[in-house]
């Protein structure tokens, strides 16, 4: 006599069986939905973006644009020259990277083999504490601290003013500082302890293990966080527009007052400028500039990032 159960019952799942299946099934479609929300999103910005900056060309060379220095464009009569903003964010966003990437490595470096798990404890969630402090604070804290007792002392080339882009870009390396500490960390977190333990048992101090073993297995990832950083600067509003001020200077010295493309959009877009004018819609030719640049670091850093990676088994 066969005491076998028929097919239908061998194969039906169970009830348990049954819900997991039904919530992967939710949070497949969830995690679809999320990815072509941010896809969406994005589109929207370009297609906001894009008709405005045509029409401002439509009515301003792009060649005046380009290659001219003064940029006064909500004056009269106006100036267009968009090279005071490009000069001013890469000033600001070059000064806030020296300080940002390698402070973020020592400090990552730190947290990854020099630190005591207790201190590690209470550190990292520290600085993650850090990273969350609304600007507008860091802004004050540049016009209040970092103005007046570190870019004034440090900055031997010339005086420093009440505004300037050294201590915008002081301040915006500190803020993105805590940033790119904890990309850099978990991108080292990730590098196998087996090839850490493997350099200790050949004889490798702490220092030639982080710079020898675990910076270059973990380069992928610290490229990464560096673009990262790069990004938030060029993107930061609120501090450039407290400590360097709101005139576009066409100059590389970084103890003068400087405005960079994301500071003059937050001053322009504050609705002293009618709607139709070629005053408002400067503001989306610079935001299209900028999502350009922007967009272009993260290309490259998808570039870099394929280049150096490691994978490991």
């Amino acid at each position: 006599m066969n005491s076998t159960l028929p097919e239908k019952h061998i194969l039906q799942p169970s009830g348990l069986k049954l819900r997991q299946q039904r919530t992967e099934v939710v949070i497949k479609v969830l995690l679809a939905v999320i990815a072509a929300s941010c896809v969406l999103i994005t589109t929207g910005v370009v297609v906001a973006l894009v008709r405005p900056t045509i029409d401002f060309f439509g009515e301003v060379g792009i060649t005046e644009f380009l290659f001219t220095t003064d940029w006064f464009p909500l004056y009269e009569p106006p100036d267009f020259g968009v090279w005071p903003l490009v000069v001013g964010t890469f000033t600001v966003m070059l000064i806030a990277v020296i300080i940002a990437v390698p402070g973020g490595l020592f400090v990552a470096f730190f947290l990854s083999e020099y630190a005591s798990p207790r201190t590690k404890r209470y550190l990292k969630p520290f600085l993650e504490i850090l990273a969350g402090v609304p600007t507008v604070v860091f802004g004050f804290f540049a016009l209040n601290f970092i103005a007046p007792n570190v870019a004034r002392k440090i900055w031997v080339f010339s005086d420093v003013g009440f505004y300037s882009a050294l201590a915008a870009g002081i301040t915006v390396g500190l803020m993105i500082l805590p940033m790119m500490t904890t990309l850099a960390e978990d991108a080292m977190a990730a590098v196998p302890r087996s090839l850490i333990d493997g350099a200790y048992a050949l004889g490798a101090t702490k220092r030639e293990t982080c710079t020898g073993v675990i910076f270059p297995a973990g380069l992928s990832g610290i490229i990464a966080a560096g673009v990262i950083a790069m990004s938030r600067a060029i993107g930061e509003t609120t501090i450039v527009l407290l400590a360097a001020g709101s005139t576009a200077n066409f100059t590389f010295n970084a103890g003068e007052p400087m405005q960079t493309m994301s500071s003059f959009i937050g001053f322009a877009g504050l609705g002293d400028q009618p709607t139709d004018s070629t005053g408002y819609r400067t503001i989306f030719a610079v935001g299209s500039m900028l999502f350009i640049i922007t967009f272009g670091l993260n290309m490259l850093s998808q570039r870099i990032v394929t280049r150096f990676r490691e994978v490991y088994e």
